[in-house]
């Protein structure tokens, strides 16, 4: 008798214990809706096609790797590369890739990829690294080294950063096979989740993939979804139909920040709002005039637009360049003076004003801009709020076919070489005229190795887009996000500076 009850026993522990074990190497479960603030584009699925701007990398950071990107451990973190090496000389970067990297078919992440993903990237800065790049040496399967035509300091600022989208991977057979066209539709990467289906604009639906090499994501679903009404995203948080919102303003934000069971976050991320005069270039436009862009930056109350749209969470600024970033020179901005901005309006020529055309914002801070178009309104600026989607926004932008105003963003990441690049120099994405003298200290800058001296001219730039007045500098964002009860782990903090939830494999839902 003491047999066979001892062996009961033996497999009853037997059984619990692999239930246990079952239990704990149970996958992902359960399901995470985010709502969005701008509309969803397909081409953010492909990382060749990356703009100058951080929007894109709230989708990439899921489907996609990179060999190096801003994490949780810094912002040039190892990734589908374990190492890489500088040679000597400064102009060999050679990458060692993962051995257990694939993409969701089960290939592997190889050298080839690597090599091809450079050469077909299109996207923000694309020229730049392409000039400065002699070429991309496929050493071995896991080995692959960039070769450049002379030492550039800034080469994993801009490869290694979200400043641009080179340094994301994507299969180089899968692509060759479907197209850029039948990538988009069915994209696949490398990262923590595959993708399901897409309606455009409206709606991603993403799985994870468990055999992603950092870890196993803890969520089996995310789904990202279009909601440009601020109050439809607010009102769906409280419901539980979203479980992260972004982009909350003013009184939705107060009412979120008051609602038991929801969690008010604001982020001081990389994003510099400010006014672009797109026809300053034009002799003929009163914007020409820097006595004219001066009254238009005068004309601003930032600390009051601050307090209503932000809840001050927003750092007041006079440069482009966040404060935060490597190589930023901190400049106030200029005071609220509306007394002064009229005076020099009336030196000008314009005693009663000008019409200033239109004011195009980055959407979809409409509030914001109308408030903006009011202050210019009160020194005799006329202007008319011209509203647009994002990527439709991004497009037109970086085409230079806007006029008038814009009230851009630059929300991308990297220092401050980065950020003069897309706005200020002759290849800028958005750069719709250039100072001589800005794009020689750039150029000059980027070959220069002492890290001292490519200080004092990066310095000597902002000084000078200062002093000009060529942008009106309103603030760094203070981006406020909503979080709903069943969220443990949002992702919304992990990164220093980024606005959206990432690494999308650290987000958590409470247990039950």
């Amino acid at each position: 008798m003491a047999r066979p009850l001892a062996a009961v026993l033996l497999l009853s522990i037997c059984a619990l214990v692999g239930a246990v074990t079952t239990a704990d190497a149970a996958g992902p479960d359960g399901q995470v809706t985010w709502a969005f603030h701008v509309t969803l584009a397909p081409r953010w699925l492909d990382p060749g096609e990356t703009e100058s701007a951080i929007t894109p990398f709230k989708i990439l950071y899921a489907v996609h790797d990179a060999l190096v990107k801003p994490m949780p451990a810094g912002l040039n973190t190892p990734s589908l590369a374990e190492s890489w090496s500088i040679s000597p000389d400064g102009a060999t970067y050679e990458f060692v890739l993962r051995q257990n990297a694939r993409f969701h078919t089960g290939d592997p992440v190889t050298a080839d990829d690597v090599k091809f993903s450079f050469e077909r990237y299109r996207g923000g800065a694309a020229k730049l690294l392409k000039d400065k790049v002699r070429e991309v040496q496929v050493v071995d399967a896991r080995r692959v080294r960039f070769v450049l035509k002379e030492p550039w300091p800034d080469f994993m600022t801009f490869y290694g950063t979200t400043a641009t989208g080179a340094g994301w991977i994507v299969p180089k057979k899968y692509i060759e096979k479907v197209g850029d066209e039948g990538f988009k539709k069915l994209p696949i990467g490398a990262g923590p989740y595959k993708f399901v289906s897409s309606t455009p604009g409206v709606e991603i639906v993403l799985e994870a993939f468990e055999g992603y090499w950092r870890k196993a994501p803890s969520v089996k679903r995310l789904v990202f979804k279009s909601v440009p009404d601020e109050t439809t995203r607010a009102a769906g948080l409280k419901r539980g139909e979203f479980d992260v919102v972004y982009f909350l303003t003013g009184p939705v934000a107060e009412d979120v920040r008051r609602t038991q069971g929801l969690k008010l976050t604001a982020v001081r991320s990389n994003a510099v709002f400010f006014l672009d005069f797109t026809e300053q270039w034009d002799p003929k436009s009163p914007w020409r005039d820097r006595r004219v862009r001066l009254a238009a930056s005068l004309a601003l109350d930032r600390k009051t637009i601050n307090e209503a749209e932000q809840l001050g969470f927003a750092g007041i600024t006079g440069n482009i360049v966040p404060r935060h970033m490597e190589f930023a020179l901190a400049i106030d901005p200029h005071p609220y003076d509306p007394k002064r901005a009229k005076q020099l309006l009336l030196d000008a020529g314009y005693p009663n004003g000008f019409d200033g055309g239109d004011l195009t914002p980055n959407p979809p801070y409409f509030s914001m801009a109308e408030a903006v178009s009011n202050y210019l309104g009160a020194i005799g600026i006329r202007t008319r709020v011209r509203t647009m989607e994002r990527a439709a926004f991004l497009s037109t932008w970086g085409e230079k076919k806007l006029r008038g105003i814009v009230m851009g963003v630059q929300g991308a990441g990297g220092n401050a070489a980065t950020r003069i690049e897309g706005l200020a120099t002759r290849d800028g994405r958005y750069a719709y005229g250039v100072l001589p003298e800005v794009e020689d200290l750039f150029q000059r800058q980027a070959r220069e190795v002492d890290r001292k001296k490519r200080e004092e001219m990066l310095h000597q730039i902002q000084r000078i887009l200062h002093d000009r007045v060529i942008f009106a500098p309103i603030w760094e964002n203070g981006f406020i996000r909503g979080v709903g009860p069943r969220v443990e782990e949002a992702a919304l903090t992990l990164i220093p500076a980024h606005p959206y939830s990432a690494p999308y494999e650290d987000v958590r839902l409470k247990s039950r």
